[in-house]
């Protein structure tokens, strides 16, 4: 199942939304972070990731998302207890 990000823009207080659905390869994480990253340079509000709806997420990416929710401006919700347990996984190396 491919990747797809659906944008959503509310207001300056929620920002953008970027929802993704089906399987998250490192690419596909590696373009997540782009368009997430402009979305907060252009509009300098903060940016939420919905992985509510996500299927499959490997080690690759979960090494980028982790880096996302590092940074000032970033939030992932939606994610799945076992989806949570990868990233902290990923987070002790």
């Amino acid at each position: 199942m491919a990747t797809h990000i659906t944008q959503s823009d509310a207001d300056e207080r929620h920002g953008t939304v970027l929802r993704v659905t089906g399987e998250m390869l490192f690419d596909d994480a590696l373009l997540l972070e782009r368009i997430a990253s402009d979305a907060y340079e252009n509009t300098e509000h903060p940016v939420t990731i919905d992985l509510a709806d996500l299927d499959f997420l490997d080690s690759e990416s979960a090494v980028v998302l982790r880096r996302m929710s590092n940074r000032p401006g970033f939030r992932i919700e939606g994610m799945e207890i076992f989806l949570q347990s990868v990233v902290n996984e990923v987070e002790k190396r």
